[in-house]
């Protein structure tokens, strides 16, 4: 069962989530767009990289929000696409977005958000979005 919903994500967490999404993109060379919403799927901060592609900004904004009204990493509907078969049926989901790099935000056990990342390969985004992940607290 996916996590319950909390209180949606404030300000300054959301930038320290950003923030070290974008770390983890600079230590790797690569120019990345982060988005961060609450659990309506609303953006709450938004930071793009010099250089980083304009299409990005969309596609992040578009996995953060499929990731909180979802509840699950947008990778999970990467891999259920691919898997074919009934996998398929994602791609009836409305703002299902199934490219990896979208992730909840979880504290306390509880989804205050979502972490979206565009900007290099699906694995590339993915890295940057569980490094944001990471930087939240458990609890608080």
């Amino acid at each position: 069962m996916a996590n319950s919903y909390g209180p949606s994500i404030g300000l300054e967490s959301a930038k320290q989530a950003a923030a070290a999404a974008q770390a983890e993109a600079r230590r790797n060379g690569w120019t990345m767009v982060v988005a961060v919403v609450d659990i309506s799927g609303e953006l709450v901060y938004f930071e793009k990289s010099d250089d980083a592609q304009n299409g990005s900004v969309k596609v992040a904004v578009a996995k953060a929000r499929s990731a909180a009204l979802f509840k699950r990493p947008t990778k999970a509907f990467q891999d259920a696409l691919a898997a074919g078969g009934d996998g398929l049926r994602i791609l009836s989901l409305e703002g299902a977005v199934p490219v990896e790099g979208g992730m909840p935000l979880v504290v306390n056990d509880r989804i205050v958000g979502a972490i979206g990342v565009s900007g290099g390969t699906s694995q590339e985004d993915g890295v940057c979005a569980k490094a944001g992940v990471g930087a939240l607290p458990a609890t608080e």
